[in-house]
């Protein structure tokens, strides 16, 4: 593994980095690597607990574990830094499912996926890093080549996945429904999940923005999503968070008008710092859309919507996006404008949604379910990071060692944007190509660090 971090460090100062990277399809395979890991024989340790209580820190191990046999279409990567995503999260605290049923569901679909049903599950869905070996059939990609990974692993063996393939039935979160994840030093991706790293931004701010930005940009740019047009209203739950955040920036870029809804006034702060005019801070204004357990408040419903209203000068949001769920889904279908949509692509409040269909049949609401990105939405949402219209929301960084902290902080909800991890670079701040560029949007690039 040494060996293999010393080409890409040597990398850093070359003339021609490209060039030295190449020599990396030289350098041996290690026949080990560390991997986050959670352990099947632990997936009952948190029975009796709330959710709230679980810890992923108890149940996230860094563990040596074998190199996996490398398949047709596959790629080989040097993973240099990842970050955290709520999927990581739910994995670490075995909700709503433990994660093992996933694996040995795919372990039955052929002999070569038999290698991802195993007692441990290397974690994580995003990754930047650099190319050490590929499979039988690739083209595309060689040894050396810098890039980033999105999650979506697809067979493409069902004529239902040659439309979209997030509709191919054998279609799978990688690092979340297959093994081999990102918060490790190695991975194994397939070939169609590899995209070109930005050389203007570090590893560990490339390897973030991957699974949230992509689900942003399908959730609400593409027409599998809301087809957000200039001029539409958006309503954008978490507009600080990690996926809240590109929703927001993808909002200006496509000259919508956002209505960020954040929770504490430095939040607030971030959202006006992308240039977000339309804040809310719920807590400050004190909406409580439940009265009780079991019982929503319509009353605050109307005062949401008013509170949106005196915001956009009478205007009903065109679009909600929505990921909270269960805690706010009542009140998104009802302050929806008549004929609007409530786009959907997560429940981190609860998965059991309640909301008065009056308000959806009557005003011909409609209501879309969004599943992270195909391949060319990936590949947009990637380009847009690329050309600097959409900047990482990258807050903070911790070791591999420490992911079980970060997920921590997320699962707690005490972090802003996006919280990364460094897996085979050893410091922060590396991996940039491009230092005209990066200096051009550094202000933006920054703009969640240290928060």
């Amino acid at each position: 593994m040494q060996d293999i971090l010393d080409v890409i460090m040597e990398a850093e100062n070359a003339a021609d980095p490209a060039a030295r990277l190449r020599s990396l399809a030289d350098v041996p395979v290690p026949a080990s690597y560390q991997g986050m890991v959670v352990r099947e024989d632990e997936t009952t340790m948190f029975d009796g607990l709330a959710t709230r209580d679980k810890d992923p820190r108890k149940a996230l191990h860094l563990q040596e574990v074998p190199v996996p046999e490398l398949g047709p279409g596959e790629a080989l990567i040097a993973v240099m830094a990842s970050a955290v995503n709520y999927n990581t999260v739910w994995t670490s605290i075995f909700e709503p499912l433990s994660t093992f049923g996933f694996l040995k569901r795919y372990g039955r679909l052929s002999a070569l996926t038999k290698r991802h049903d195993l007692p441990y599950h290397v974690v994580g869905s995003d990754a930047a890093g650099v190319v050490l070996r590929t499979g039988a059939g690739v083209t595309k990609w060689q040894a050396g080549d810098q890039v980033v990974a999105h999650c979506l692993n697809v067979e493409l063996e069902d004529a239902a996945g040659h439309d979209d393939t997030m509709l191919d039935p054998q279609q799978r979160i990688w690092g979340f429904e297959t093994n081999f994840g990102g918060l490790a030093q190695l991975a194994i991706v397939k070939a169609n999940q590899l995209m070109p790293k930005p050389a203007h931004l570090t590893w560990e701010e490339a390897a973030s923005p991957g699974l949230v930005n992509s689900t942003a940009y399908r959730q609400l740019v593409s027409h599998h999503g809301a087809n957000m047009k200039q001029g539409d209203v958006v309503l954008i739950w978490g507009a600080s968070g990690g996926l809240g955040s590109y929703a927001t920036q993808m909002a200006l870029n496509g000259g919508a008008i956002p209505v960020c809804v954040v929770s504490s006034p430095e939040k607030a702060e971030i959202c006006r710092r992308m240039g977000a005019d339309l804040v809310i801070d719920r807590a400050a204004e004190g909406y409580r859309f439940w009265s009780d357990e079991h019982t929503q408040d319509p009353a605050e419903w109307k005062r949401f919507g008013a509170r949106i209203r005196e915001l956009t000068g009478g205007e009903d949001p065109d679009i909600v996006f929505e990921h909270p769920g269960r805690e706010t889904f009542g009140a998104s279908v009802y302050v929806a404008k008549k004929g609007g949509t409530i786009v959907t692509c997560a429940s981190t409040s609860g998965y059991e949604h309640q909301y008065d269909n009056r308000y959806l049949w009557m005003s011909l609401k409609r209501i879309i379910g969004s599943h992270f990105a195909n391949y060319r939405e990936a590949w947009e949402a990637n380009r847009l990071i690329d050309l600097g219209r959409v900047h990482p929301t990258l807050s903070k960084v911790f070791p591999l060692e420490q992911t079980g902290q970060a997920a921590y902080e997320v699962h707690r909800n005490t972090h802003q944007g996006k919280v990364g991890v460094l897996c085979l670079a050893p410091a922060e701040g590396l991996g940039v190509r491009d230092q005209e560029k990066r200096a051009r949007h550094l202000p933006a690039i920054n703009r969640f660090r240290g928060v």
